[in-house]
Protein backbone atom coordinates (compact mmCIF):
# COMPACT_ATOMS: atom_id res chain seq x y z
CA UNK A 1 0.00 0.00 0.00
CA UNK A 2 1.14 3.39 -0.37
CA UNK A 3 2.29 5.49 2.79
CA UNK A 4 0.29 8.20 4.13
CA UNK A 5 0.00 11.61 2.49
CA UNK A 6 -1.67 14.60 3.25
CA UNK A 7 -4.69 14.19 0.65
CA UNK A 8 -5.28 16.94 -1.44
CA UNK A 9 -9.43 17.50 -1.09
CA UNK A 10 -10.02 19.36 -4.60
CA UNK A 11 -12.74 21.93 -4.82
CA UNK A 12 -15.79 22.37 -6.40
CA UNK A 13 -14.45 25.51 -7.96
CA UNK A 14 -11.17 24.01 -8.97
CA UNK A 15 -13.83 20.85 -10.63
CA UNK A 16 -15.92 23.66 -12.51
CA UNK A 17 -13.06 24.97 -13.90
CA UNK A 18 -11.35 22.36 -15.28
CA UNK A 19 -14.70 21.39 -17.05
CA UNK A 20 -15.01 25.34 -18.23
CA UNK A 21 -11.60 25.68 -19.16
CA UNK A 22 -10.63 22.67 -20.28
CA UNK A 23 -7.75 22.75 -17.72
CA UNK A 24 -6.70 23.31 -14.52
CA UNK A 25 -3.71 24.54 -12.50
CA UNK A 26 -3.12 23.47 -8.64
CA UNK A 27 -0.70 25.14 -7.52
CA UNK A 28 1.86 23.54 -4.91
CA UNK A 29 1.01 20.40 -5.53
CA UNK A 30 4.15 18.90 -5.12
CA UNK A 31 6.22 19.68 -2.39
CA UNK A 32 10.10 21.49 -3.30
CA UNK A 33 11.72 18.25 -1.98
CA UNK A 34 10.06 16.18 -4.42
CA UNK A 35 10.71 19.11 -7.46
CA UNK A 36 14.45 19.07 -6.32
CA UNK A 37 14.91 15.29 -6.81
CA UNK A 38 13.39 15.38 -10.42
CA UNK A 39 15.44 18.12 -11.04
CA UNK A 40 18.48 16.36 -9.80
CA UNK A 41 17.61 13.28 -11.95
CA UNK A 42 17.84 15.50 -15.59
CA UNK A 43 21.06 16.93 -14.51
CA UNK A 44 22.10 13.33 -13.90
CA UNK A 45 20.42 12.19 -17.62
CA UNK A 46 22.23 15.52 -19.11
CA UNK A 47 25.69 14.10 -17.88
CA UNK A 48 25.37 10.59 -18.71
CA UNK A 49 25.23 9.11 -15.12
CA UNK A 50 21.88 8.02 -15.84
CA UNK A 51 21.46 5.58 -19.27
CA UNK A 52 18.49 3.68 -20.28
CA UNK A 53 19.41 1.21 -23.52
CA UNK A 54 17.59 2.88 -26.69
CA UNK A 55 16.44 5.85 -24.93
CA UNK A 56 19.09 7.62 -23.42
CA UNK A 57 22.64 6.51 -24.06
CA UNK A 58 25.79 8.24 -22.56
CA UNK A 59 27.31 11.52 -24.35
CA UNK A 60 30.35 10.99 -26.49
CA UNK A 61 33.63 11.76 -24.01
CA UNK A 62 34.43 14.83 -25.81
CA UNK A 63 30.65 16.69 -25.89
CA UNK A 64 30.69 20.11 -23.99
CA UNK A 65 28.12 21.03 -21.55
CA UNK A 66 26.00 22.76 -24.32
CA UNK A 67 26.26 20.01 -26.09
CA UNK A 68 24.58 17.67 -23.84
CA UNK A 69 22.17 19.78 -22.49
CA UNK A 70 21.06 20.01 -26.10
CA UNK A 71 20.69 16.09 -26.67
CA UNK A 72 17.13 15.74 -25.73
CA UNK A 73 13.89 17.97 -25.77
CA UNK A 74 11.74 15.21 -24.41
CA UNK A 75 12.13 11.52 -22.66
CA UNK A 76 8.89 9.05 -23.41
CA UNK A 77 8.18 6.26 -21.38
CA UNK A 78 10.59 5.86 -18.85
CA UNK A 79 8.33 4.50 -16.04
CA UNK A 80 9.19 1.10 -17.51
CA UNK A 81 12.74 1.91 -16.82
CA UNK A 82 13.84 3.93 -14.08
CA UNK A 83 11.72 3.61 -10.68
CA UNK A 84 11.47 7.35 -9.71
CA UNK A 85 9.42 7.37 -13.09
CA UNK A 86 7.13 5.16 -12.24
CA UNK A 87 6.44 6.81 -8.38
CA UNK A 88 5.68 10.11 -9.79
CA UNK A 89 3.40 8.33 -12.42
CA UNK A 90 1.79 7.15 -9.37
CA UNK A 91 1.87 10.44 -6.93
CA UNK A 92 -0.73 10.08 -4.43
CA UNK A 93 -1.34 14.03 -4.31
CA UNK A 94 -1.82 14.01 -8.21
CA UNK A 95 -3.97 10.76 -8.23
CA UNK A 96 -6.03 12.75 -5.24
CA UNK A 97 -7.15 15.46 -8.33
CA UNK A 98 -7.43 13.33 -11.21
CA UNK A 99 -10.03 10.77 -9.01
CA UNK A 100 -12.29 14.14 -8.91
CA UNK A 101 -11.73 15.11 -12.79
CA UNK A 102 -11.48 11.31 -14.49
CA UNK A 103 -11.99 8.61 -11.99
CA UNK A 104 -12.75 7.67 -9.22
CA UNK A 105 -11.02 4.53 -11.01
CA UNK A 106 -7.61 5.88 -12.97
CA UNK A 107 -5.14 3.77 -14.59
CA UNK A 108 -2.30 5.36 -15.67
CA UNK A 109 -0.47 5.35 -19.02
CA UNK A 110 2.50 7.57 -20.37
CA UNK A 111 5.31 9.61 -19.10
CA UNK A 112 7.77 12.30 -20.38
CA UNK A 113 10.23 14.42 -19.58
CA UNK A 114 11.11 17.57 -20.65
CA UNK A 115 14.03 19.05 -21.53
CA UNK A 116 13.78 21.85 -22.53
CA UNK A 117 16.78 24.43 -22.69
CA UNK A 118 17.80 27.58 -23.56
CA UNK A 119 17.12 28.05 -27.81
CA UNK A 120 15.22 25.03 -27.83
CA UNK A 121 11.82 24.37 -30.31
CA UNK A 122 8.17 24.26 -29.07
CA UNK A 123 5.78 21.87 -30.56
CA UNK A 124 2.64 23.32 -32.72
CA UNK A 125 -1.04 23.12 -31.87
CA UNK A 126 -2.08 19.18 -30.79
CA UNK A 127 -4.82 17.04 -29.09
CA UNK A 128 -3.27 14.27 -26.79
CA UNK A 129 -6.06 12.56 -27.64
CA UNK A 130 -5.31 12.25 -31.18
CA UNK A 131 -2.14 10.36 -29.81
CA UNK A 132 -3.60 8.28 -26.73
CA UNK A 133 -6.99 7.33 -27.55
CA UNK A 134 -9.19 5.92 -25.48
CA UNK A 135 -13.18 4.65 -25.79
CA UNK A 136 -14.54 6.64 -23.85
CA UNK A 137 -12.12 9.24 -24.13
CA UNK A 138 -11.40 10.18 -20.63
CA UNK A 139 -7.55 11.16 -21.13
CA UNK A 140 -5.96 13.23 -18.89
CA UNK A 141 -2.72 14.92 -18.51
CA UNK A 142 -0.76 16.07 -15.26
CA UNK A 143 2.04 18.51 -15.79
CA UNK A 144 4.40 19.44 -13.00
CA UNK A 145 6.57 21.81 -13.53
CA UNK A 146 10.10 21.50 -12.11
CA UNK A 147 10.98 25.10 -12.74
CA UNK A 148 9.30 27.69 -13.28
CA UNK A 149 7.73 28.03 -16.45
CA UNK A 150 6.67 31.45 -18.22
CA UNK A 151 5.94 32.75 -21.63
CA UNK A 152 9.71 33.85 -21.82
CA UNK A 153 11.30 30.09 -21.42
CA UNK A 154 8.26 28.25 -23.77
CA UNK A 155 5.12 27.52 -21.35
CA UNK A 156 2.73 25.79 -22.19
CA UNK A 157 -0.62 27.59 -24.26
CA UNK A 158 -3.67 26.03 -24.04
CA UNK A 159 -6.62 27.43 -26.02
CA UNK A 160 -9.95 27.79 -23.90
CA UNK A 161 -13.15 26.54 -25.37
CA UNK A 162 -11.35 23.40 -27.38
CA UNK A 163 -12.08 20.91 -25.06
CA UNK A 164 -15.70 20.89 -26.58
CA UNK A 165 -14.01 20.29 -30.09
CA UNK A 166 -13.78 16.75 -31.52
CA UNK A 167 -10.61 15.09 -31.52
CA UNK A 168 -9.77 15.78 -35.20
CA UNK A 169 -8.19 12.20 -36.21
CA UNK A 170 -8.05 13.46 -40.05
CA UNK A 171 -5.97 17.05 -38.84
CA UNK A 172 -2.82 17.62 -41.30
CA UNK A 173 0.26 18.44 -39.80
CA UNK A 174 -0.45 17.96 -36.37
CA UNK A 175 2.39 19.38 -33.96
CA UNK A 176 3.80 21.28 -36.68
CA UNK A 177 4.99 25.16 -35.65
CA UNK A 178 3.64 26.39 -38.77
CA UNK A 179 -0.06 27.48 -38.17
CA UNK A 180 -1.20 27.66 -42.12
CA UNK A 181 0.31 23.79 -42.22
CA UNK A 182 -1.05 22.55 -38.88
CA UNK A 183 -4.93 21.69 -39.75
CA UNK A 184 -5.67 22.99 -35.90
CA UNK A 185 -4.16 26.16 -36.04
CA UNK A 186 -7.82 26.75 -38.38
CA UNK A 187 -9.53 25.62 -34.91
CA UNK A 188 -7.88 27.47 -33.04
CA UNK A 189 -8.33 30.75 -34.81
CA UNK A 190 -12.34 29.88 -33.79
CA UNK A 191 -11.86 31.10 -30.51
CA UNK A 192 -10.13 34.43 -30.80
CA UNK A 193 -8.77 35.64 -27.43
CA UNK A 194 -8.99 32.35 -25.83
CA UNK A 195 -5.35 30.88 -25.86
CA UNK A 196 -4.02 31.40 -22.54
CA UNK A 197 -0.80 30.77 -21.36
CA UNK A 198 0.20 28.18 -18.37
CA UNK A 199 2.17 30.71 -16.37
CA UNK A 200 3.46 28.54 -13.41
CA UNK A 201 5.58 27.93 -10.46
CA UNK A 202 8.35 24.84 -9.54
CA UNK A 203 5.71 22.62 -7.70
CA UNK A 204 2.30 23.63 -9.84
CA UNK A 205 0.73 20.86 -11.85
CA UNK A 206 -1.40 21.81 -15.00
CA UNK A 207 -4.41 19.34 -15.45
CA UNK A 208 -5.71 19.19 -19.09
CA UNK A 209 -7.82 16.98 -20.84
CA UNK A 210 -7.19 15.44 -23.96
CA UNK A 211 -9.32 17.11 -26.26
CA UNK A 212 -8.34 21.09 -25.67
CA UNK A 213 -5.84 22.19 -28.34
CA UNK A 214 -2.80 23.54 -27.16
CA UNK A 215 1.08 23.98 -28.11
CA UNK A 216 4.34 25.47 -27.00
CA UNK A 217 6.86 28.01 -28.76
CA UNK A 218 10.50 27.74 -28.50
CA UNK A 219 12.25 28.59 -25.10
CA UNK A 220 13.76 32.42 -25.81
CA UNK A 221 15.42 32.58 -22.86
CA UNK A 222 19.69 32.81 -22.53
CA UNK A 223 20.12 30.30 -19.77
CA UNK A 224 16.77 29.36 -18.31
CA UNK A 225 15.15 25.55 -18.79
CA UNK A 226 11.70 24.87 -18.95
CA UNK A 227 12.24 21.20 -17.46
CA UNK A 228 8.95 19.16 -16.59
CA UNK A 229 7.64 16.04 -16.01
CA UNK A 230 4.42 14.76 -17.48
CA UNK A 231 2.03 11.82 -16.78
CA UNK A 232 -1.63 10.71 -18.65
CA UNK A 233 -4.00 9.33 -17.48
CA UNK A 234 -7.64 7.71 -18.22
CA UNK A 235 -10.24 6.19 -16.61
CA UNK A 236 -9.75 2.49 -15.90
CA UNK A 237 -12.76 1.42 -16.83
CA UNK A 238 -11.57 2.92 -20.33
CA UNK A 239 -10.56 0.58 -23.15
CA UNK A 240 -7.76 1.68 -25.08
CA UNK A 241 -4.98 -0.19 -27.43
CA UNK A 242 -2.79 2.80 -27.32
CA UNK A 243 1.09 1.51 -26.41
CA UNK A 244 0.18 -2.54 -27.42
CA UNK A 245 0.02 -4.94 -29.81
CA UNK A 246 -3.51 -5.13 -31.17
CA UNK A 247 -3.27 -8.72 -30.19
CA UNK A 248 -2.58 -7.33 -26.62
CA UNK A 249 -4.90 -4.52 -26.93
CA UNK A 250 -7.38 -4.87 -23.76
CA UNK A 251 -5.34 -2.24 -21.19
CA UNK A 252 -3.19 -5.02 -19.98
CA UNK A 253 0.08 -2.44 -20.29
CA UNK A 254 -1.27 0.48 -18.64
CA UNK A 255 -0.89 0.58 -14.52
CA UNK A 256 -4.44 0.48 -12.33
CA UNK A 257 -3.59 3.14 -10.72
CA UNK A 258 -6.14 3.74 -8.79
CA UNK A 259 -9.90 2.10 -8.02
CA UNK A 260 -11.18 -0.64 -9.99
CA UNK A 261 -11.99 -1.98 -13.33
CA UNK A 262 -13.59 -4.63 -15.64
CA UNK A 263 -10.56 -4.97 -17.41
CA UNK A 264 -6.87 -6.21 -17.63
CA UNK A 265 -4.52 -4.08 -16.51
CA UNK A 266 -0.54 -3.71 -15.27
CA UNK A 267 0.36 -3.66 -11.85
CA UNK A 268 3.23 -1.12 -10.95
CA UNK A 269 6.64 -2.77 -11.74
CA UNK A 270 8.84 -1.28 -8.95
CA UNK A 271 6.11 -0.13 -6.54
CA UNK A 272 3.61 -2.14 -4.59
CA UNK A 273 0.84 -3.27 -6.72
CA UNK A 274 -2.25 -1.78 -6.80
CA UNK A 275 -4.63 -3.48 -3.83
CA UNK A 276 -7.75 -3.31 -5.83
CA UNK A 277 -9.44 -6.79 -5.75
CA UNK A 278 -12.93 -6.04 -6.75
CA UNK A 279 -13.02 -5.96 -10.51
CA UNK A 280 -16.89 -5.62 -10.69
Amino acid sequence: MQSKHEKYLVSVEEVKAFHEDGFLIVQDLVSQDEVQELLDHTVDIMQGKVTVDGRIEPPPPDATIEEIEDRYVRIHQLHFHLEIHERYLLHARILDVLEMLIGPDVMAMQTMLFLKGPGQVGQGYHQDSYYIPSYPDTLCGAWIALEDADEENGCVWFVRGTQYESVYRDAQNVSHDDVTLNSLGAIAAKYPGCEIPAVMKAGDVAFFGGHIIHRSHPNSSQDRFRRAFVGHYANARSWTHWGAPLEECRNGNQILARGKTHLSYATPKFGTPCAATDLS
